[in-house]
């Protein structure tokens, strides 16, 4: 007889953003076509999943897609038999007729509390260990990271060499550059900018618009461009509009799928990400990037922000440093961004040669998918 395959179901309440279903599909696509894992992904929002898979129907409520078993998780719950491993990302609650059917099944199942991603230190600490239990069915903390002792981060088979494959193929780049409706300005840097409301965007556009150095914009359709219109003096900013004011050329692009959108931050020179799936992939691009961290209460996302910035500028010279990390805390405290932008433009070299070590020494570790599969073979 054929070998069952391990059934694992995921769970993804979709908040206000993207992330959180960006990092579950992914997820659930690298399990299936990796791992050959059963995946069920529920997802409570599949309008905001229809923005990253175009091929989502809205209305259905169990669809196939790249292998990947969609369902709806609708407010009125229908019972089905729990999985062997359950994933509740982001300490989403899990409807408690699901968990009476783990708790029901001869051999519990494999419960895990997927984390959001920090590079504190506490987070080694309590990664692996066991959490709450339901009834006999034991809860385990998992926590994505950049260390030994973490979780890891969520990367493809082959990933890095794609994109190597892509960044040295100027004629891959124009075409798919070209497929997005964009034609590079002459001799211009190309920046992404994807991210939340941000009210330090005017002085960094301030500064493209009056740089010596031409700068091609490429703006994803988001919640920023609200603030690019103010700036530009424009309304109803749509995919595929362009403006320029000095050295700024400043283009609105379509919300692209995943693949699409590593393909942007790799043929861009510098990206600008928000929150933590774009956060990742712009660290695989092999690229210097500004982070936009998500705001939490009681600013205690700034502390995942120095953790962050203290363990990706440990190696850089203490100019490059202080030049990335003044750049980022005005960004993330929406202040004025001028100095800072032309302090990191001064270090440019080291912070690309920077970039690409940075990339190669988190690819050294286990990705997040296998260090699941791995963790779920050593709890057998």
């Amino acid at each position: 007889m054929p070998e069952m395959k391990t059934r694992w179901d995921i769970f993804c309440t979709v908040v206000d953003n993207y992330g959180d279903i960006g990092v579950t599909w992914r997820l659930a696509r690298q399990l299936v076509a990796e791992h050959g894992m059963a995946v069920r992904l529920w997802v409570d929002d599949l309008r905001a999943f229809e923005r990253m898979c175009p091929e989502i129907d809205i209305h259905a409520a169990q669809q196939c897609q790249l292998g990947v078993d969609v369902r709806h998780w609708a407010a009125d719950w229908q019972p089905v038999d729990a999985a062997d491993v359950v994933i509740a990302a982001f300490a989403c609650q899990l409807p408690g007729a699901y968990m009476e059917a783990m708790a029901e099944r001869e051999k519990p199942p494999l419960w895990m509390n997927l984390d959001y991603l920090s590079a504190e230190d506490w987070v080694i600490g309590c990664h692996g260990l066991p959490s709450v239990k339901y009834k006999q069915v034991q809860k385990f903390f998992f926590f994505p990271g950049f260390r030994k002792g973490t979780g890891g981060l969520l990367r493809e088979s082959g990933l890095l060499e794609r994109r190597l494959q892509f960044q040295q193929s100027p004629q891959a780049q124009q075409a798919f550059l070209q497929g997005l409706g964009v034609d590079r300005a002459p001799d211009a840097q190309l920046i992404s900018l994807f991210a939340y409301e941000n009210t330090a965007l005017e002085s960094w556009l301030d500064a493209m618009a009056s740089d010596s150095t031409p700068t091609h914009l490429l703006v994803p359709e988001g919640r920023i461009l609200g603030d690019v219109e103010r700036w530009l003096g424009v309304n109803g900013l749509e995919a595929g509009a362009l403006h320029v004011r000095g050295a700024l050329t400043v283009q609105v692009l379509p919300f692209v799928r995943q693949d699409q959108y590593d393909q942007l931050l790799w043929a861009c020179d510098f990206n600008a990400v928000r929150g933590e799936d774009s956060f990742v992939r712009a660290q695989w691009a092999g690229r210097p990037f500004l982070w936009h961290i998500y705001q939490q209460e009681e600013d205690v996302h700034l502390d995942k922000l120095e953790a962050f910035l203290s363990l990706y500028t440990k190696d850089l010279s203490e100019p490059a440093r202080a030049a990335i990390s003044g750049l980022w805390r005005a960004w993330n405290a929406g202040e004025k961004m001028a100095d800072h932008w032309q302090t990191t433009r001064k270090h440019w070299p080291e912070l690309e040669k920077h970039a690409q070590t940075w990339c190669l020494e988190q690819a050294s570790q286990t990705d997040l998918a296998t260090a699941l599969v791995q963790f779920y073979v050593n709890w057998l």
